[in-house]
């Protein structure tokens, strides 16, 4: 049977979500380099292989084969790999087009099936070569978005879970949100904004349309994931 919730291999973060990622909506995590975007990413993606359903995994920053493997447990990661569609943009025109199409053509042909999940991590690292073009880079960042969004929404299937970099207020001296404003702002339904002090992070709730804002939890990576502290 159907839900509208989908796990992220986190019984910590399923809460903090109210019962794990929405379907037909995205997600969003940002923070800062090394607060464990990438680890939350990648948990989600191999409980949904366990699951025995299909994971379409856009990485623009350079995929871990270590990471997943250490992750999905060793000598079972070739195994669930099998049903890990990767894509690796190498600009973003190539992420907003070739990729994204080809994210729809695995759904179409039934590749990613019911329980499915669709990554992007991160939506915005090739966006920052893009900045120089202002208003227009924002726009093709929120197109890009807008076309994933539609996928969720067409066939019905995957959450659609994205990282996100931060953004800093120089003047004030801290961070001002993640990267894309308001208009990727607007688009993801849950944000989850990462904090790191020494080894222990914080995943704190930004936004999200039943939960109160500022839930949190503590944890910190393991070998095999994270563990809440």
């Amino acid at each position: 049977m159907k839900t509208d919730r989908v796990g992220t291999g986190s019984q910590c973060l399923d809460d903090l979500l109210g019962g794990g990622l929405e379907r037909r909506a995205i997600t969003q995590i940002y923070g800062e380099p090394a607060s464990g975007k990438s680890t939350l990413c990648l948990m989600a993606a191999v409980a949904c292989l366990r699951a025995g359903n299909s994971v379409v995994y856009i990485d623009t920053e350079g995929f871990s084969v270590e990471r997943f493997a250490q992750i999905a447990g060793g000598e079972n990661a070739g195994t669930l790999a099998d049903r890990l569609y990767l894509f690796e943009p190498l600009d973003f025109a190539q992420q907003g087009g070739t990729m994204i199409a080809d994210s729809e053509g695995l759904l179409k042909n039934g590749h990613a099936p019911v329980g499915g999940l669709l990554v992007m991590d991160s939506a915005t690292a090739l966006y920052r070569t893009e900045l120089d073009l202002g208003r227009e880079a924002i726009r093709k960042l929120s197109h890009h978005m807008i076309k994933l969004l539609g996928l969720a929404k067409k066939y019905d299937i995957p959450p659609v879970l994205i990282t996100n970099q931060i953004y800093m207020d120089v003047e004030r001296e801290r961070v001002a949100g993640g990267l894309g404003g308001t208009a990727l702002e607007h688009l993801s339904k849950a944000i989850i904004r990462l904090e790191k002090k020494d080894s222990v992070r914080r995943a704190m709730l930004r936004k999200h349309r039943s939960r109160p804002e500022g839930l949190s939890f503590d944890f910190v990576i393991t070998e095999d994931g994270i563990r809440t502290v």
